[in-house]
């Protein structure tokens, strides 16, 4: 993701107002970002839409899946005359308008069909409505390429994504006076034509490191370590374990017309979670198992947004990323972020 290729006129006019945000080599580095979504349901939707917007080299989209009326809810990318064509073909043109300066493909097939190599030509893999130990080959097999990985899911109005960075520098601007060591900063001029800001004024690009882990990894954490409080910490992950296995056990997340069918089946592998991680009663409540069918388009706009703009901070290598889950709490309408590293 160099940022080497120079921005034209026509792209510096396009990206005007997120140059001013992020700077110009921010997007010369999104420029130049070679992006694979893995799935065009609503997740998969959203976090193409917005990266596309960024202004990134490249995007294409891979799903095996046809257009059915179940995409409604969330999905506003495929026209509704494309009902039974495939989904992310169907796609293509209305994406390909939000940008036309951005190279959007197109691809039919399943990716578990893809070779490990099949990920080395990107930059950036995002990884939707998969099994759990997909997206753990996936992964697995961009570390091995040196690719970012990403992969998150929304089920009803419960939502999360997850990150490997590998080892991950970037930098966030940081006010001078609060940088004690200079040695290790660059500094940021702040003057303004006159020369008559104070010297608090100015800021100092802090540089930082980040060692991720693998999403095996990060699955294998253990609970009962010193340190970990499970009665302070949120749900979300153990949620993501119910769905999840639920997917791994029985072919699919939860699908809203076999409610009657899965929400006996997510009881019981909620009340084996509870007993495999020793949590406390009531810890996954059993309130949250009918909000978790379908794909609703507010929770998947929440969780795209926070993909997309998780993946355009790591191309830019500006600001501190999220290490390494983002889960979506629908009992109290908040997102938290939990680093769980095995």
């Amino acid at each position: 993701m160099s940022g080497s290729m120079e921005i034209t006129e026509a792209e510096a006019q396009l990206y005007d107002r997120q140059i001013r945000l992020w700077g110009l080599d921010a997007q010369k580095r999104l420029r130049n970002a070679r992006v694979l979504v893995i799935g065009m349901s609503g997740l998969g939707t959203e976090v193409s839409k917005n990266i596309v917007l960024a202004g990134v080299k490249s995007l294409i989209m891979i799903d095996p899946e046809n257009v059915c009326a179940k995409d409604a809810a969330s999905q506003f990318l495929a026209p509704r005359d494309k009902m039974g064509f495939n989904r992310a073909e169907a796609s293509r043109e209305r994406l390909q308008q939000l940008n036309s300066m951005v190279e959007v493909r197109a691809e039919s097939g399943k990716v578990e069909d893809k070779s490990d190599d099949y990920f080395r030509d990107f930059d950036i893999v995002c990884a939707t409505g998969l099994v759990l130990s997909e997206y753990m080959r996936i992964n697995e097999a961009c570390r091995a390429r040196n690719v970012k990985f990403f992969c998150g899911d929304v089920t009803g109005f419960f939502g999360y994504c997850f990150a490997d960075l590998m080892k991950h520098e970037f930098v966030v601007e940081t006010p001078a006076k609060n940088v004690e060591c200079v040695d290790l900063v660059q500094k940021k001029l702040e003057t303004d034509k006159n020369n008559d800001s104070n010297d608090e004024d100015n800021m100092i690009m802090v540089k930082n490191e980040l060692e991720f882990v693998t999403l095996r990894s990060a699955m294998k954490t253990n609970f009962k370590a010193p340190g970990i409080k499970l009665k302070r910490m949120d749900p979300g992950f153990f949620i993501l374990r119910v769905v999840q296995d639920l997917y791994t056990n029985h072919g699919s997340l939860p699908l809203p017309e076999k409610k009657s069918e899965h929400i006996p089946l997510l009881h019981k592998i909620r009340d084996k979670i509870t007993r495999d991680y020793d949590l406390p009663e009531g810890k996954i409540p059993e309130t949250i198992i009918p909000m978790l069918f379908g794909e609703l388009a507010p929770v998947s706009a929440i969780v795209g947004g926070v993909l997309a703009q998780e993946m355009i901070k790591v191309i830019s290598n500006k600001d501190f990323p999220i290490e390494n889950f983002f889960l979506y709490n629908p009992l109290n309408s908040r997102g938290v972020v939990e680093c769980l590293k095995g």
